[in-house]
């Protein structure tokens, strides 16, 4: 990891899938670079790793424990983190199921519905939650993670 330069002092960072892979890495480094974590994930155990490797680095993180397929939960993260931050600085939606690699005809229904759940409803509330605290910040930004699976498909 190169060197850390603080750009991120001062700044609440809200990050989705943080307990593991890309989402964890966001975390470590928004960490070194000074930020505010709010790290979400469905796992407690996993979001305490997040927590730990953020501290290792001097950051602090919130840790909500969070299926985001519980879209009422996403409007409630939204009032939560309004009453106690009055803005959001920067949202990382990197949460995502892949689902089961077969013909489109032998998906399950439940599995077909818990990966557009997650990946297109739950992106969709979390956006519709937390715009009006992006907007609040002085420069909100809002990025999300997707894979080359969508560019490069494989039969």
């Amino acid at each position: 990891m190169a060197a850390a330069s603080g750009r991120l002092t001062g700044r609440i960072a809200l990050i989705t899938g943080a307990s593991r892979g890309i989402g964890a890495a966001v975390a470590r480094r928004f960490a070194a670079e000074g930020a505010q974590l709010v790290l979400v994930a469905r796992t407690v155990g996993g979001l305490e790793e997040a927590d730990d490797a953020a501290r290792a680095v001097g950051g602090t993180a919130t840790l909500v424990p969070l299926n985001l397929s519980d879209f009422e939960a996403i409007d409630r993260l939204g009032q939560s983190l309004f009453e106690r931050f009055g803005r959001l600085d920067i949202l990382v939606g990197n949460a995502a199921l892949l689902g089961t690699l077969t013909p489109i005809a032998h998906i399950k229904p439940r599995e077909w519905s818990d990966v557009l759940n997650l990946n297109l409803t739950a992106n969709w509330r979390l956006i519709r939650s937390l715009d009006p605290l992006l907007r609040a910040a002085n420069a909100g930004r809002a990025v999300f993670v997707t894979a080359d699976v969508g560019r490069l498909p494989r039969a």
